[in-house]
This record gives C-alpha cells, sequence and structure tokens, in this order.
C-alpha cells in the first residue's frame, strides 16, 4: 500500500508555484504594456512620415501644390490637391480634399503635442515644403511635430527641401 504523501504534491508546494507565477506575471505584463507602447509610437511616427512623403511626390508629379494637414484633437491627416484642368493644364486656384481624412493611429494610445491645434504643410510642385502651426520650438526644418505615447515621445522634422527625420530623445 502507498503512502498518502507519495501519491501527489502538498498544498504549500502548490500554494509556492502560484505564488512563484503570479510574481513573473506582475513583472511581464508592464513591460509587455510598454513595449506595444512603443510599437504604437513607431508605427504613427512611420505613418506620417509616410503620409508627407507621399503627398510631397504627388504635388511634384502633378505640377500643382499639395497640402497635408494634422490636427492635434484627432489622430488623422487629410491630404488636399489644386486640381489640373483645361485643355492648357493649369492648377485650381484652390485646394480641394484628395479622399477622406485618413488615420495615422488607431490604437488610441499615441497624440499629437505641442503647437497650435493643427500643422498644415504646404507641399509645392517644385519641391519646396513650408509649414503653419505644429511645435513652436523646430530645432532644424521648417516644421516639426511631436508624438508621444506618454512616456516615450518622437519629433518629426520636415526641412525646406521635403526630407523627413523621425528622432527619439
Amino acid at each position: 500500500m502507498r503512502s498518502p504523501r507519495a501519491s501527489g504534491h502538498s498544498l504549500i508546494e502548490l500554494m509556492t508555484v502560484v505564488v512563484i507565477v503570479m510574481t513573473m506575471l506582475a513583472i511581464s505584463i508592464p513591460v509587455a504594456q510598454n513595449t506595444y507602447r512603443g510599437f504604437h509610437l513607431t508605427a504613427a511616427s512611420t505613418a506620417i512620415a509616410g503620409a508627407i512623403q507621399g503627398a510631397r511626390y504627388q504635388a511634384i508629379q502633378n505640377g500643382c501644390p499639395s497640402t497635408i494637414t494634422f490636427s492635434t484633437t484627432a489622430t488623422k491627416y487629410q491630404v488636399a490637391s489644386e486640381l489640373v484642368s483645361g485643355a492648357t493644364p493649369t492648377c485650381a486656384a484652390s485646394y480641394s480634399n484628395v479622399g477622406q481624412a485618413l488615420p495615422w493611429s488607431t490604437s488610441g494610445d499615441v497624440s499629437l503635442i505641442g503647437g497650435t491645434s493643427a500643422m498644415t504643410l504646404t507641399l509645392n510642385a517644385n519641391g519646396i515644403v513650408t509649414s503653419t502651426g505644429g511645435a513652436p520650438s523646430c530645432a532644424s526644418g521648417v516644421g516639426c511635430l511631436v508624438l508621444t505615447n506618454g512616456k516615450y515621445t518622437n519629433t518629426i522634422s520636415i526641412s525646406g527641401v521635403g526630407n523627413v527625420t523621425v528622432t527619439s530623445p
């Protein structure tokens, strides 16, 4: 006949394992959350940089200026362009939206900070970029956008000739 002790684990042993597992989870969950937040910030920065470059290429290709507007109150941007018309192609006198406003972040944990309520970049057909609004202090370039996820911050700088640089301190 077997002794009762040899048939399984004691309650103390099981509780020790549960405490060890709970401690490991308490340490790993915040690390995983910060990692995801970092990925979201990187994805938003990449989306904005790509949108700016795409709008600039569109302006150069069409031969008419385009604008791209970012709002600090929404995680969307809107591209507008002067449309080409006429037998002798000429640019329209006003901007028309190109499609609808598109999200640059869908995670909900990344926001655009600083400056005015919106930043508008004007992308000219010759490749020159000008801006209004945005972050008040821009070390280099004509425009800066500052994104944060509450813990980390990325700065997107746009030069006068359309170079887009993403930096994180």
